[in-house]
């Protein structure tokens, strides 16, 4: 079992009290089983997160939705199963959605795992949105200096030259001056 699973299973397990419908969501090989908590309802957060998080795993497309408003959770250990899960789907959608949740100024504070997943997903709407990110992010006495870090890391992983104008920025920003320098460095052809 790998270790993101291992996580999950143990914090559902407790949320829900180990009861046997835990128990049998989390042993089903019935997909349209995983399926049906999704849709019913009157389903716990817990049986939802589980049969989503399984069902992206898996590769069924029926838990995008789910996935995506977990994503976006205000319970970051909900976010990071999410983007686990929705990199394992492999939806075509899946970057537009994160690009959407990690621009959105309403949801801001809930935007590392959306900008984490870009970094990962590599997709054309990445390097967009996380310098969109990011310049907003820039404004002074901004209280979301985890998300514009995780930008600036992600600018660096992602290695585009579209990103040094608002990496040279954020070499103002104490906070983000050391992770800025560094990102610049992996720019190819960075004089």
């Amino acid at each position: 079992m790998d270790e993101e699973l291992r996580s999950l299973t143990e914090r559902l397990r407790r949320e829900s009290g180990a009861t046997a419908a835990y128990e049998r969501l989390e042993r089903t090989a019935d997909h349209d089983e995983l399926a049906g908590v999704l849709t019913e309802s009157g389903q716990p957060l817990w049986a939802r997160e589980l049969a989503a998080f399984r069902l992206g795993r898996a590769g069924d497309r029926r838990a995008f939705e789910a996935l995506v408003l977990l994503l976006n959770h205000r319970d970051p250990p909900r976010c990071a199963s999410a983007a686990h899960a929705l990199v394992r789907l492999d939806d075509p959608r899946t970057a537009r959605a994160a690009a959407a949740l990690a621009t959105n100024e309403l949801r801001v504070a809930y935007a590392l795992h959306p900008v984490r997943l870009l970094v990962e997903l590599r997709a054309p709407e990445s390097v967009p949105a996380l310098i969109t990110t990011l310049r907003r992010r820039l404004s002074p006495h901004d209280p979301h200096r985890r998300v514009a870090l995780a930008c600036v890391e992600g600018l660096g992983v992602l290695a585009d030259d579209r990103a040094r104008p608002v990496l040279d920025e954020a070499l103002a920003h104490p906070a983000l001056a050391e992770a800025a320098v560094h990102a610049l460095a992996r720019i190819p052809g960075r004089r």
